[in-house]
């Protein structure tokens, strides 16, 4: 079986090459490296999970896991009762992929993200002899209501948001009831958009990756704001009263400076990616609050505010973590912080997002190969080093592989968009050339 984690656990195509056996056999490995006992398990509303929510079921029946289905909650609910009832998880998703695609994130008891190591010990022992081999195992796994719980937890930690005009973009996915029923009982007025789920409408042109119809929505609201969220529920796009896109940089400033007004900006240090804007690092260095940056992917900044007693990071993408709060990333928490934010500053979002930051013009090129190339940086030092030369030390070039599908990103920040383009595609030809 090729299936390996990548920076978000196993995803690919659902029921040809992510399996119901293959699913099946994770969740027997899964239960032998992570124990058994009680684990919690949810999906969201792809046509696929059903019958891969029932196969990773069966495996970790058959590790000796007592499996307790929650149905479609987001990722962050489950993670959040995981935590509460300190045990393991899986959640069946793909997060911000089209429907055709499907996943397997696995928690870790207490609701984080797994480490490395610990990823490589269930590829270890996922043993191909014994695919299928208890696949429709019975097991009768009882739903509980925890949609209700997690929207009550985050309501709690929120201040009321009356008066306030919010669009909510539910991306068709596991969003689509807790979020709205979460702001309205702050007092929000909220619209909701893509929130009928089919099977197969999750994230199509909709959601945290395509938010136009979100802008159209608020602009025609005369809304305060909007916010969407990607299938799961683990990422947030903010949209401004203009319906001007507000990316994951300003989202984790605006809550780096919430957090230090509140006294629990912990070291006042915030973590992002290295795929986070030059004009962030800027912002943040003239704020006086520290940067740590990270490889991308939510786990490790994670990893990083452990290691460090940080209190918030996140990614560019949307995945925001309030460490003190949550175990991963929380869409919908990050959403209503950011509500509150604005509604507690009697301002404009478009005006705090635009005082927080100026982003430096950004180009991102993915270029498809035929195989992931993890090391590609160091196969292309000289020709990197070259580009780099032409910036004049105004900008910044990162190449690396995705971690998850067969695409080469190749992201330039340049002072100009002219010249960020043309180095970008300068140098993805040079990608596609060498690996495609």
């Amino acid at each position: 079986m090729s299936l390996k984690f990548g920076t978000d656990g196993v995803r690919a195509e659902a029921l040809t090459v992510l399996t119901t056996d293959y699913v099946a056999a994770l969740g027997r490995a899964a239960a032998q490296v992570l124990g058994g006992g009680r684990w919690l398990i949810g999906r969201d509303t792809r046509e696929s999970g059903a019958a891969l929510e029932a196969a990773v079921v069966a495996g970790l029946a058959a590790g000796g896991a007592e499996p307790v289905s929650l149905g479609v909650v987001p990722t962050p609910a489950l993670a959040w009762m995981a935590q509460q009832q300190g045990c393991p998880a899986a959640m069946i998703t793909a997060s911000h992929n089209p429907w055709r695609d499907n996943g397997v994130k696995i928690f870790a008891p207490g609701g984080s993200k797994l480490p490395d190591a610990v990823e490589r010990a269930i590829e270890a022992v996922l043993d191909p002899a014994h695919i299928g081999a208890f696949v429709g195992h019975e097991v009768q796994a009882a739903h509980e209501a925890a949609g209700d719980a997690y929207v009550k937890h985050l309501v709690g930690l929120t201040d009321r948001l009356d008066g306030l005009t919010v669009v909510l973009d539910c991306a068709n996915g596991a969003m689509s009831e807790v979020a709205p029923a979460a702001f309205r009982a702050l007092g929000a007025h909220v619209t909701v958009i893509h929130d009928q789920p089919d099977g197969r409408n999750i994230n199509d042109h909709c959601g945290a990756t395509h938010t136009e119809s979100l802008s159209a929505a608020v602009v025609a609201a005369g809304a305060s704001m909007g916010l969407a969220f990607d299938g799961d529920g683990d990422r947030v796009i903010a949209v401004d009263h203009l319906g001007r896109t507000v990316d994951g940089d300003r989202l984790i400033a605006l809550a780096a400076l919430l957090l230090r007004e509140e006294g629990r900006l912990r070291h006042d240090t915030v973590v992002v990616t290295v795929m986070s804007n030059l004009g962030f690092h800027k912002a943040m260095a003239a704020a006086g609050i520290d940067v740590v940056t990270t490889a991308v992917g939510d786990r490790y900044v994670l990893e990083a505010l452990d290691a460090g007693g940080f209190s918030v990071g996140g990614e560019q993408s949307g995945h925001i973590i309030y460490r003190d709060l949550a175990t991963t990333g929380d869409g919908l928490l990050a959403g209503l912080r950011l509500a509150q934010f604005v509604h507690g500053h009697h301002d404009s979002l478009a005006h705090l997002a635009a005082e927080v930051m100026t982003s430096y013009p950004q180009v991102l090129v993915n270029v498809k190969v035929a195989q992931r190339h993890p090391h590609v940086a160091a196969e292309l030092a000289d020709e990197i080093a070259a580009a780099e030369d032409g910036l004049q030390g105004d900008g910044r070039i990162l190449v690396r592989a995705s971690g998850t599908e067969p695409l080469i990103r190749v992201m330039v920040e340049a002072a100009t968009d002219v010249l960020a383009r043309t180095v970008a595609d300068d140098l993805a030809a040079v990608v596609l050339a060498r690996f495609g």
